[in-house]
């Protein structure tokens, strides 16, 4: 059954449709703002949805937008009234920087997840003991345990119920073959990814060496899909990670990619022919 509206999807619906709005009506942020006697910094957090709304400001925005609607202006107070209020992930605050909680808002909002790794599992896929043993050198036992709670109340929100994205993965064979943990880690890992091929709304797709180099070798990266807006890239590297959306040109090249990709990965049969031959590497249980 459909969960309760996280506020982070509120927020957005409002961001798209008072831009949108803003957009009809030809009206800057700044000429909005000068109207309302707001900052221009309001404007801008509202339409970057990283802030909620009252409905006492929204019906100011839609009478300065011109927006009568009765249907749309109903549709949209109930949705600042959803706008506030703490976000599933609100409870791990203490292993989470501010530019993964504002990720996190996206991926809730997102219809589509795709998502490449060349050298490990991604996130999405890991089991707690792989999880565990990746971040093993890394951080306190304790800290790990966070985040590894983090990762599956993640997963739990992708994977299961009614209203969860469409999901593609495309597995790296490395990733396949790269001891994390014990042999027994592996072995689970590999079983675990086979589980999920089985799964509604997910494509899982193994890459083979044998596909030689491509664009995806450059590093790995999300991109998360929306109804009625742009997509979002999200990519991680040694010094930090980056959100971007605004460029366009980029984007594109990472949805070319990750096309690219998926057109030479293998599907089906071929691909769990593949994990399994990679399991047996790992000996028996």
């Amino acid at each position: 059954m459909p969960r309760p509206v996280d506020p982070s999807l509120n927020r957005r619906r409002l961001r798209i449709d008072l831009r949108q709005a803003r957009e009809k009506a030809g009206l800057t942020q700044r000429e909005a703002a000068e109207a309302l006697e707001w900052s221009l910094s309001k404007i801008i957090r509202i339409e970057a949805g990283t802030v909620s709304l009252s409905v006492t400001d929204l019906r100011a925005l839609l009478q300065q937008y011109g927006v009568t609607d009765p249907q749309l202006v109903a549709e949209l107070e109930e949705a600042a009234r959803g706008s506030k209020g703490q976000s599933w992930w609100t409870e791990f605050s203490d292993v989470l920087n501010p530019s993964f909680t504002q990720y996190l808002g996206y991926e809730s909002a997102a219809n589509s997840v795709r998502t490449y790794h060349p050298i490990v599992v991604p996130g999405f896929l890991q089991t707690e003991d792989y999880a565990e043993a990746l971040l093993a050198p890394y951080a306190p036992q304790e800290r790990i345990r966070r985040v590894v709670e983090l990762r599956t109340a993640r997963q739990d929100r992708l994977f299961e119920g009614d209203d969860s994205p469409e999901l593609s993965f495309v597995v790296d064979e490395a990733a396949l073959r790269r001891r994390i943990g014990a042999p027994a880690v592996m072995r689970h890992q590999l079983q675990h990814i086979k589980n999920v091929m089985e799964l509604p709304r997910v494509t899982l797709q193994v890459l083979p060496f044998s596909a030689g180099g491509h664009y995806g070798t450059l590093g790995s990266f999300v991109l998360l899909g929306f109804k009625g807006d742009d997509d979002l890239l999200w990519v991680e590297h040694s010094a930090g990670q980056l959100a971007i959306r605004d460029d366009h040109e980029l984007v594109a090249r990472y949805q070319e990619c990750f096309a690219t990709i998926s057109d030479i990965a293998l599907k089906g049969g071929d691909a769990v022919a593949l994990i399994d031959e990679a399991a047996r590497d790992f000996g028996t249980s």
